[in-house]
């Protein structure tokens, strides 16, 4: 038995926020010390084979860690010694946020999901830059997911993306436009056409690159492809799939499956590598998949289906800190058994 499935009922004993701010903290607090040298070595897998370039950027592993786990960028060292190719920070917002009130986290064991209505809750783009600035970021690439500020009206919204994007720029090697959340009031009536083309062109002006942008799993296929659409005039770099769902599959069986906000976790797997493989046969923009990743069979069907790197939430919280190199080995073994000497060399293979 591992550590972290002797741990797991503790934690689990607690409300789901309180143990995530518990796991937080022990991350943050063990960053600054010599445990991230050590947990380094045990959980890092090196080949050259799980390497991805992107955006100008080596990804040692596809395997990233999703926006929401780290939103302050408090711990982003302590996520890359655990294996992680890349960091998604935030969402982070113009003004500090408290976000909604507790409770607002939910796990439904039974179906390994969660849902969230957190809000946007974060220190804002102030604090979390002049944390970021005397901080030792990690040796892999750090995106940062920029989300509206609950107070800011639809019509200012690119100006609210444009002040948090300008604060945080010099920290991030992506920056990913979230108007996909299910808990911000209004915030996903901004992937209609007018409104995204507004933001994403206001971030360009404003320099902002790599510059994507995160879609929900809930859009009908005209609406994600008028978001391509936009993402193909103004030059995007990237597009992540998917955000968390307000839909509820009739197969949940968790009690809190009634609960408002975003559901995360296996329910929304397949959805998810839906809309990667919907993409990625209307555009040759990079996808980030995200959305039900337990285990390397997961991502790799996200990465057949058309993504080149994959990122997890839900799965760290019920498999614990080991995940990404146990989803880099199995990814190894995968592309062995498929004759592909590269990750890269198996993005897309299930279109053709």
């Amino acid at each position: 038995m591992s550590f972290y499935s002797l741990l797991r009922p503790a934690l689990f004993g607690l409300p789901a926020e309180t143990a995530h701010t518990a796991v937080t903290t022990l991350l943050s607090g063990a960053q600054r010390t010599p445990a991230t040298a050590l947990a380094r070595r045990h959980y890092r897998v090196d080949d050259p084979r799980l390497s991805v370039s992107l955006f100008d950027q080596r990804f040692p592993t596809p395997v990233g860690v999703a926006a929401g786990f780290d939103k302050n960028g408090e711990f982003p060292r302590a996520l890359e010694a655990l294996g992680f190719g890349h960091v998604e920070i935030g969402g982070v917002t113009a003004d500090p946020q408290a976000g909604n009130p507790q409770p607002r986290m939910f796990r439904l064991p039974e179906d390994e999901a969660i849902v969230n209505r957190m809000g946007f809750n974060n220190d804002g783009a102030d604090r979390v830059g002049a944390r970021l600035e005397r901080s030792e970021l990690p040796d892999v690439p750090v995106g940062v997911n920029i989300g509206k500020s609950k107070a800011t009206p639809p019509e200012r919204a690119p100006d609210d993306y444009r002040y948090t994007y300008r604060r945080l720029a010099e920290y991030g090697d992506f920056f990913v436009v979230n108007v996909s959340s299910p808990n911000t009031p209004g915030l996903r009536d901004l992937q209609g056409e007018a409104h995204l083309r507004g933001i994403l062109t206001a971030l360009r002006e404003a320099g902002a690159n790599p510059l994507l942008v995160k879609l929900s799993p809930d859009l009908s296929s005209g609406a994600i492809a008028d978001a391509i659409g936009v993402v193909s005039d103004l030059n995007l770099d990237g597009i992540v799939a998917t955000n968390t769902s307000a839909e509820r599959p009739e197969s949940l069986r968790g009690r809190h499956r009634n609960e408002t906000g975003g559901l995360s976790g296996r329910p929304i797997e397949p959805r998810s590598t839906d809309v990667i493989r919907f993409i990625a046969t209307r555009t040759d923009v990079p996808i980030v998949g995200v959305g039900g990743v337990f285990t390397a069979a997961d991502a790799y069907r996200k990465i057949r289906a058309g993504a080149s790197l994959v990122q997890l939430y839900t799965g760290l919280v019920y498999r614990g800190p080991s995940i990404a190199k146990e989803i880099s080995e199995g990814l190894l073994t995968l592309l062995e058994r498929d004759g592909f000497d590269s990750v890269e060399k198996a993005v897309g293979a299930d279109l053709e």
